[in-house]
């Protein structure tokens, strides 16, 4: 099956020399997508309008961050310099989130190859994040009713605190965050369903609890599209996890996401979310196999499905 991928080569950008933040992993994405073999169809987004933002964070944050006078506490929050060429970063992985969901209101699945900035509220940014990709692009689609509910999963191994704060009240858009209890942020958000995990836990106990508590979720709300937050930070040997997820307990998580969204016809579009480590090929290696265990995922209940349960377009897709 041919992956819709939403990519920029401006989603590297410079940072200064040795910076904690894994930029790399962006560029080694596609190369371990190679690796695979991955049949993809390449995407390349346009730079989200400084309306959308401002309809989601404040408009003297926004100002603030084109105009580059941030405070030195607000960029300390953020965890790096706000240049020029970052604010384009995070203008294109916007639009990135959004073009990813167009696609996949279509045909069933789009992956962007970067994005899932979960952290940042409606009046600053955080951990790694300027601005919250999925609220902006989601509430732009609900905006213009390309769907009329939504969904974010966040399976981040933190909590997606600025999405859950962003679109609470809402009673368009829902929220859902699976995250290790004791990690970052402290001070966590609620979400329409926050689902805390102890330290530690593995693939086997991890997935049991998502098979309990996804399901459910979806067929509460009913949303028309989810935005997943497909971080691979719960990995055992990730630098910023508490969670011990192996690698192919990863890839289950990620092709049990898809095959719950797909056999009730709910589109995903996925974002990359957080994987931290010292071998950099190796996340990037980790999140490869997550976008192509979505894709199959999507193949494999597409031979099952008939009719309207079908996503639009799947059809199309599977030829």
């Amino acid at each position: 099956m041919t992956v819709a991928l939403v990519h920029h080569p401006d989603y590297v950008a410079p940072l200064p020399p040795g910076h904690s933040f894994p930029m790399d992993k962006y560029g080694l994405l596609m190369v371990a997508l190679e690796r695979l073999a991955a049949d993809f169809e390449a995407h390349t987004p346009d730079p989200a309008p400084r309306a959308w933002i401002e309809a989601v964070h404040e408009p003297a944050y926004v100002a603030a961050v084109f105009d580059g006078t941030l405070t030195r506490e607000q960029e300390r929050r953020i965890g790096f310099p706000v240049t020029a060429a970052m604010v384009r970063r995070s203008r294109l992985v916007i639009g990135g989130t959004y073009l990813a969901a167009r696609i996949a209101v279509e045909t069933g699945f789009a992956a962007n190859t970067a994005g899932g900035s979960h952290h940042a509220l409606p009046d600053g940014g955080a951990g790694y994040c300027i601005f919250n990709d999925l609220a902006i692009a989601g509430a732009q689609l609900l905006a213009e009713g390309r769907v009329a509910t939504l969904a974010v999963v966040d399976l981040d191994v933190h909590q997606g605190d600025g999405t859950a704060a962003i679109f609470s009240g809402r009673n368009d858009a829902v929220t859902f965050s699976m995250h290790a209890a004791k990690n970052f942020p402290v001070r966590k958000q609620v979400s329409t369903r926050d689902v805390a995990l102890p330290d530690k836990m593995g693939d086997d106990d991890y997935l049991a609890v998502l098979a309990d508590e996804l399901p459910a979720f979806l067929d509460t709300y009913c949303p028309g599209l989810v935005l997943y937050q497909a971080g691979v930070d719960p990995h055992a040997d990730d630098r910023l996890g508490r969670l011990s997820l192996s690698d192919d307990g990863l890839a289950a998580r990620d092709r049990f996401v898809v095959e719950t969204c797909a056999a009730r016809g709910i589109p995903v579009a996925s974002t990359l979310g957080g994987g931290y480590g010292a071998d950099r090929e190796a996340v990037a290696m980790r999140h490869a196999r997550s976008i192509v265990a979505m894709a199959d995922a999507l193949g494999h209940v597409t031979e099952k499905l008939l009719g309207p349960a079908a996503p639009r377009g799947v059809d199309r897709l599977a030829s």
